[in-house]
């Protein structure tokens, strides 16, 4: 590529990048180079309290993808996170605490990062300015029209998040954008785009801050209210935890004595009927019936305890 292309590539992208929320510089920390450690953090404070409001704002279109997510899961459709860089990774972090949180498979909830797994830990230069690899990695986990596409990106612009956006437009599926600009691709491409204004980072660009923050919060509230309607959670209990450890076995225990508070004893006996699923030793406590029962009752409800003590 010659010179005159990279300097014009160049003035586009430094033109795209002044119009962007995100990557504006903040009135209110121009100082913090000449601040004391207790002031650096002052000021970082300042700047995160903003995120949860901004959040809150939005609920609304959050409220929108995690009905389109939990009609997926009815149909055995998948919810697939892709981002770049911090964004990837964040998609990556909720995917992966899904299957042991709510005993869903590995395969329910994805996380696909740009460069592969090799990007989670150094990032792979190039990736998320290619827009083929973004297609080819939705195609590499056979996309189907009955999955959810979440792209991620905080800038809003990210070509390998746009056309897997698009790709997955063009099969069907629903997709949602999460971003932190709203004049963006993200939020124009989706059928759902979700979008809190956190403003200026505290360090200028610094997108891991304010906004990696916020595509936090807003990934934890799609996956954790899909599966709180899908059935996973009794009261506010995780009773479809995964016991694949010594925690999560007391925690299972806990659980069990939480939700029924029966004792320490019945409980464990209650699990070892129940092959160690929570769900089914509460049902077992509160309902009086053996584990086939009980399982009978767990398959009528469609795997809501509530439905299932009632039945």
């Amino acid at each position: 590529m010659s010179s005159e292309n990279v300097f014009n590539q160049q003035s586009q992208l430094l033109k795209e990048l002044n119009g962007i929320v995100s990557e504006g510089q903040n009135p209110d920390t121009l100082d913090i180079d000449l601040l004391d450690s207790e002031g650096v953090l002052t000021k970082i404070n300042n700047e995160d309290q903003k995120v949860a409001y901004a959040v809150q704002l939005v609920i609304p279109q959050i409220a929108k993808a995690v009905d389109c997510i939990v009609d997926a899961f009815k149909v055995e459709g998948r919810l697939i996170y892709i981002g770049a860089g911090t964004s990837g990774r964040l998609g990556i972090l909720d995917a992966v605490e899904c299957a042991p949180t709510y005993s869903v498979s590995e395969q329910q909830v994805m996380g696909i990062i740009a460069g592969g797994e090799t990007a989670f830990k150094k990032a792979v230069e190039g990736a998320e300015d290619s827009t083929t690899l973004g297609v080819e990695d939705l195609k590499a986990i056979n996309l189907q029209a009955k999955d959810v596409v979440v792209g991620i990106a905080a800038s809003g612009r990210t070509p390998y998040v746009c056309a897997a956006i698009e790709y997955a437009k063009s099969l069907g599926c629903v997709t949602v954008g999460v971003t932190c600009n709203p004049d963006s691709a993200v939020m124009r491409l989706p059928q759902v785009g979700i979008c809190p204004v956190v403003g200026a980072e505290a360090v200028t660009g610094s997108t891991r801050m304010k906004s990696g923050t916020a595509q936090k919060l807003v990934l934890n509230m799609l996956s954790t209210a899909s599966m709180i309607r899908s059935g996973k959670v009794y009261k506010n209990l995780m009773v479809d935890v995964s016991a694949s450890n010594e925690k999560l076995h007391a925690r299972a225990i806990r659980i069990v004595m939480q939700a029924t508070e029966c004792s320490h004893e019945t409980a464990v006996a209650a699990l070892k009927e129940a092959d160690q699923s929570a769900k089914l030793a509460t049902l077992i406590v509160l309902t009086g019936h053996n584990g086939e029962k009980a399982k009978q009752l767990l398959t009528q409800a469609d795997g809501f305890l509530r439905k299932a003590v009632e039945l």
